[in-house]
């Protein structure tokens, strides 16, 4: 097992005169559970079918435990499970014997164990009591579970979700949270895109954001929130005597409120603020030092809201 369960160099793909992924080294440390973040557009479903070989790039490489895909996709992809762009299965079967023939698909898996990996799969996401009824008949949120369970029939190094919480309800959005991490747990490296920042940002260890084709930052959650502007907020009745004082010690893009004064701290340590404050006279009712949000992070490295295409 290599330490890199995806490893891409110069993964390119051009649909005519129009590039959609653009060079990327994308790198999906083993074991970790890697949120791909980017809006619409941005080049995120194009990659993962690029990396299950589904698609082929125009350029670059890709490596999944160290093996080159797609040359060893017959040995690599029995290891690994995937749902992209939302589940298909026979409406008129009920989910169990849909997981069934999906099952009888895959030449890898012992037919005498099917019916307890079924039921278990089943069970994991939550559906083994509703497995006999047909799969029209399910909910969006149901058939997301279905598909997912259909990526854990056998047991799989890599799990790639492409929006697996989509059409869930905050119950099910959590389950599927608490999911991921018991799999990681259990030493699944998981690759999850998701437009939820929310979610990713408490599920995830490691972070990529794709940006018009581009992979704009990567790493893990705590260095990429790092690298960002951290902010200090002093609760005053004098927010603009405040906000005079910040400046003086070299903190950047303060605003004011009727009630405090927030900058970006760079260089300047967080201990000199309130002691500045006091010796200049302004009344400090209370001081915060606070990272930027995911969503904060997201926005200075697009430029744009999560949503807006590219």
């Amino acid at each position: 097992m290599t330490d890199l369960a995806v490893r891409t160099t110069g993964l390119t793909k051009r649909f005519g005169s129009q590039t959609v992924v653009d060079a990327i080294d994308l790198e999906v440390p083993t074991g970790s559970v890697y949120g791909f973040l980017g809006p619409n557009g941005s080049g995120k479903t194009t990659t993962i079918r690029m990396l299950l070989a589904l698609v082929a790039p125009t350029a670059g490489e890709v490596e999944l435990f160290g093996e080159a895909m797609p040359a060893r996709a017959a040995a690599v992809l029995p290891a690994v499970g995937a749902l992209v762009e939302g589940p298909a299965f026979h409406p008129y079967l009920s989910g169990r014997r849909n997981l069934h023939r999906l099952d009888a698909a895959d030449r890898t898996a012992d037919p005498s164990t099917a019916r307890r990996r079924v039921d278990g799969a089943l069970d994991r996401v939550g559906l083994l009591a509703a497995a006999d009824k047909r799969f029209r008949a399910y909910s969006l949120g149901m058939r997301q579970r279905l598909a997912i369970a259909g990526a854990l029939l056998t047991p799989k190094d890599l799990l790639v979700l492409d929006e697996p919480t989509n059409g869930l309800d905050p119950q099910g959005t959590r389950e599927v949270r608490q999911l991921v991490g018991s799999l990681a747990g259990d030493g699944t490296t998981v690759l999850v895109s998701s437009h939820l920042l929310a979610e990713v940002e408490q599920m995830c260890t490691h972070l990529g954001v794709m940006h018009v084709g581009k992979l704009v930052a990567q790493g893990t959650s705590v260095e990429l929130r790092s690298d960002g502007n951290t902010e200090a907020t002093v609760e005053t009745d004098s927010p603009g005597d405040a906000a005079r004082v910040l400046a003086e010690l070299g903190l950047t893009e303060i605003h004011t409120t009727a009630s405090s004064a927030t900058g970006h701290l760079g260089e300047v340590a967080p201990e000199k603020v309130v002691a500045a404050c006091v010796h200049a006279g302004v009344s400090v009712v209370g001081f915060r030092v606070g990272r930027p949000s995911l969503e904060d992070l997201f926005v200075s490295l697009t430029g744009e809201g999560f949503d807006v295409s590219g």
